[in-house]
């Protein structure tokens, strides 16, 4: 009767599964240690970074008239990796703007970086606010963040009350520490 030999099938298998086997090694190092891209989908799931605004003081003159006061406003923040599909027809329409400028603003916060938040509209009033609020949960990647500015009810005294405004690209450029959108005190 006659046998086949299966000897040199057997090594053809064996290849097979050492070549899968080394294919699936050399890509999970590459995963492991040259990309990070999951390590960081892992935290921005995990953690979300939020940052506390301090609030400053009233002050007032002698005759206890307002000079300068904290008003509450509201930065509307996007992580752009997290925007979905979505209604942006009734996103825009909520918030009175059109879409060529959350096209360029979406675009805008793609560019600073994919993955961190940016501000998307700043300082919107509570009654800004309040309608876009009810069904935030529609646009995922989106979230309001709180901060107060200062307020100067009166034009005077700015070298001895002090003024405060937003970062320019210098200041961003000088300091690390400083994130577009922050405030700093710029006199007094």
């Amino acid at each position: 009767m006659y046998r086949k030999d299966y000897s040199a099938r057997k090594y053809v298998i064996i290849a097979g599964f050492a070549l899968v086997a080394v294919v699936l090694l050399v890509r999970l190092f590459y995963l492991q240690v040259y990309t990070n891209q999951y390590k960081l989908s892992a935290r921005d799931i995990a953690l979300r970074r939020v940052i506390e605004f301090p609030a400053r003081g009233r002050i007032y003159d002698r005759h206890h008239n307002l000079l300068v006061y904290n008003d509450a406003v509201y930065d509307l923040m996007v992580i752009p990796r997290q925007v979905k599909r979505m209604d942006t027809l009734k996103f825009c329409r909520l918030l009175q703007i059109d879409k060529a400028f959350f096209i360029k603003m979406l675009a805008k916060a793609k560019h600073y970086s994919y993955y961190k938040p940016s501000v998307f509209l700043k300082q919107l009033s509570k009654k800004d606010k309040g309608p876009i609020e009810e069904v935030m949960y529609e646009f995922p990647g989106f979230y309001f963040q709180t901060r107060t500015l200062r307020r100067y009810p009166y034009p005077i005294a700015a070298q001895v009350l002090g003024s405060v405004g937003e970062v320019n690209q210098r200041d961003l450029k000088r300091d690390s520490y400083y994130r577009s959108g922050d405030y700093i005190g710029k006199s007094g």
